[in-house]
């Protein structure tokens, strides 16, 4: 019984050394793998032939509020030739060389390579053997269809070694124009990528797989054309901005920064009732170039003590809560005081030593708003501090756009409060807004009390298709009450009808807004180089908003600092603009005036266009029995009556008046080359009307501004 047991427990034992031993030998062979043979394997690893890549999915477009395109990927191919004799024979090679040579020198002449050039070097990269060679990058679909056409090419990849490799280019059709809100299709400018970097998980779409092969040289080409995943493209994303009327403005932000010799300068239109953004700009000079182009998105980006505009907020706070009346007499004395040995300075001297709260404001008054405001919390500044907070200016307004600085406001609590701190931040210093955060509480007032946040994207699409819309968002549903409302809103009326923003002021609508001139404070100088800012901020038409807007200019070194001066004309040239061609502000009674008062500069032409045109302008519009070819305009005071007019077949017709596009179309009909000088209709051409026509002649047309 023992001799059974024994011999057990040696086969036990047996076997456990024999698991132990082949347990070792694996963790050595292990060892030996990952330490000996690493460098031989890795070599092994690196010649595989086959192996996955992403392919790009095509990133989706940015459009504008009409359609038109603001970003888009447009195809673009890099083109290769596998020119070893297993793909081309030595007979198409050839039989075809001369005249893809030749035709390849014809279609891409700018890169100024003759067919002989371009024989050498595919007869060298045959003589090499090169399977990846390349024969243009950057080429386009028109161009890549032409190439299919070429000799050996025409074979496809597998017999005439035509290799393809699709590739993205991102393009912005409208150059510069609200490059920094549209922003970079670039991964290491995403902090700062405006909406392309806000919406890149919609825009970049989802990636494709394709299968590629190590060739010789170690590059690697696709097996097939067709890809084994195909990418799924990005959706289209629908902007609010408006492209004429982002044009017009910055346009117009340019030429008086350039005239006030500013260092930088922004504006926003904002829709009042939905917070959309029609268009927003942001200037900065350029030395290398020499003029304003688009850097930094200071509007959203860029806090910043708004001076005077910042009264708004002081006086609601006011009224709200103290119920002040606009007819109220406060000291002002002869326009200067001391707070703590510090002095406080009105830009002019006022009118008198005691003036009311509307003279106040609409003279832009420091002393006046400081006093109002010392008096009522200078016991309770917490209470101040607060209601500003309550109005939402001590946070940021939350816009999809990345990297919104937020607000700072100075709290009583803060070691860095002091005594003259409540008197100058009623007056817009010690506390910081973006310009995007300041409309957006003036546009909360046109808007009834109700603040918005800024709005720029409208919709998703995906595939032509509405896939996601965006509504509103309320940030603060009332920033006040009514009554507060109301008096403000007639404050700031005032300031165009009566006060310092009376450059902005115009006879066809109302405007309410402020004007600002601040003192920029720079680091380790403070305020002593004495640098301004100057800005208007509003809102029109002022019985009825529509649109509020700002105009922030950055450090004017020409002469005048004023927002009154450098400023408000900008915001007035936008807003003319705007309100001439938005026919949506207009209310019924002032084109029932315009139709029996003025009409538009006379002018003639192609008669559906000038028909169309009037009507929809809603002019009183008289048509003729007929419908004539060209037209022209008769103003009465009944309306616009429209004639025909009757050009002579063999003679050079009258073309005063014309637009440049319908004298070019009449000439070329007529076999007349016309060239044209100036801008605006035609005020005078070459060839006398009446005169014989000869096929073949010339006419130059000068254009000049109608009168207004």
């Amino acid at each position: 019984m023992k001799d059974n047991k024994k011999g057990i427990l040696w086969r036990v034992y047996l076997v456990y050394f024999l698991v132990l031993a082949f347990a070792i030998a694996i963790i050595a062979r292990a060892a030996y793998i990952q330490f000996a043979l690493k460098e031989e394997l890795l070599k092994k690893a690196e010649a595989q032939e086959i192996k996955y890549f992403g392919m790009e999915a095509i990133r989706g477009n940015i459009l504008a509020r009409d359609g038109s395109l603001l970003a888009a990927s447009r195809p673009d191919f890099e083109i290769r030739m596998d020119l070893s004799r297993e793909v081309v024979s030595d007979e198409l090679f050839n039989a075809g060389i001369d005249s893809l040579a030749l035709m390849l020198s014809k279609l891409f002449a700018a890169e100024k390579k003759s067919a002989t050039q371009y024989k050498i070097a595919l007869l060298d990269a045959r003589r090499d053997g090169k399977r990846y060679f390349l024969i243009q990058d950057h080429v386009t679909y028109d161009e890549l269809k032409q190439l299919k056409t070429f000799p050996i090419f025409r074979k496809g990849k597998y017999r005439g070694g035509f290799i393809v490799i699709r590739k993205t280019i991102r393009e912005y059709p409208y150059g510069v124009l609200a490059r920094k809100t549209i922003g970079d299709d670039d991964s290491s400018t995403q902090k700062h990528g405006g909406l392309e970097a806000a919406y890149t998980e919609k825009l970049k779409g989802k990636d494709g797989l394709q299968l590629k092969r190590r060739i010789s040289n170690g590059e690697w080409i696709p097996v097939s054309d067709q890809p084994e995943i195909v990418p799924k493209d990005g959706k289209d994303i629908v902007t609010t901005i408006d492209i004429d009327i982002q044009d017009l403005m910055e346009t117009a932000l340019a030429r008086h920064l350039d005239s006030n010799k500013a260092y930088e300068g922004c504006a926003i239109l904002m829709e009042v009732k939905t917070g959309e953004i029609r268009a927003i700009a942001n200037l900065r000079y350029d030395q290398e170039k020499g003029m304003y182009t688009e850097q930094y998105n200071t509007a959203v980006r860029d806090p910043y003590e708004p001076g005077s505009t910042f009264k708004l907020a002081s006086l609601i706070v006011a009224i709200e809560k103290y119920n002040i009346g606009l007819d109220d007499y406060y000291y002002v004395g002869n326009g200067e005081v001391q707070y703590y040995g510090r002095t406080m300075k009105d830009s002019h001297r006022p009118s008198a030593p005691n003036i009311t709260v509307r003279e106040i404001f609409e003279t832009s008054s420091n002393v006046g708003v400081s006093q109002i405001i010392t008096r009522l919390f200078s016991n309770h500044p917490q209470d101040y501090v607060d209601y500003l907070r309550q109005l939402t200016l001590g946070k940021p307004v939350g816009v999809e756009i990345p990297d919104e600085n937020p607000p700072r406001l100075k709290d009583p609590s803060s070691p860095k409060w002091s005594g003259t701190t409540l008197p100058w931040m009623s007056i817009g210093y010690e506390s910081t807004l973006t310009p995007l955060h300041l409309i957006t509480l003036y546009n909360a007032v046109a808007n009834n009390g109700t603040m918005v946040k800024p709005m720029f994207v409208r919709e998703i699409r995906e595939g032509g298709q509405t896939i996601q819309k965006f509504e509103p968002v309320v940030i603060n549903p009332s920033i006040c009450s009514a009554s507060t409302l109301v008096k403000v809103k007639s404050l700031l009326e005032g300031v165009v009808e009566n006060g310092t923003g009376s450059a902005v002021k115009n006879p066809i609508y109302r405007v309410a807004g402020k004007t600002g001139t601040a003192l920029v404070y720079e680091e380790g100088f403070a305020y002593k180089n004495k640098v301004y800012n100057a800005s208007f901020v509003g809102y029109f038409p002022a019985d009825n908003p529509k649109y509020s807007c700002l105009v922030l200019v950055t450090r004017p070194l020409a002469g005048d600092i004023y927002g009154s001066k450098v400023a408000a004309p900008v915001f007035k040239e936008i807003a003319d603009k705007v309100y001439a061609t938005q026919l949506d502000i207009h209310d019924d009674n002032e084109l029932t005036i315009r139709n029996k008062q003025s009409f538009p500069a006379s002018a003639r032409g192609y008669f559906p266009a000038l028909k169309n045109s009037l009507q929809t302008m809603s002019y009183a519009v008289y048509l003729p029995a007929s419908s004539p070819e060209w037209a022209e305009m008769d103003t009465a005071t009944i309306g616009v009556i429209i004639r025909p007019v009757v050009f002579g077949a063999d003679t050079m017709p009258d073309m005063t008046g014309m637009t440049a596009k319908d004298a070019v179309y009449m000439m070329e009909e007529k076999g007349i080359s016309a060239f044209v000088d100036g801008k605006g209709l035609v005020a005078s051409q070459s060839v006398s009307p009446g005169s014989p026509l000869v096929n073949g002649s010339q006419v130059v047309l000068t254009l000049q501004n109608p009168l207004p």
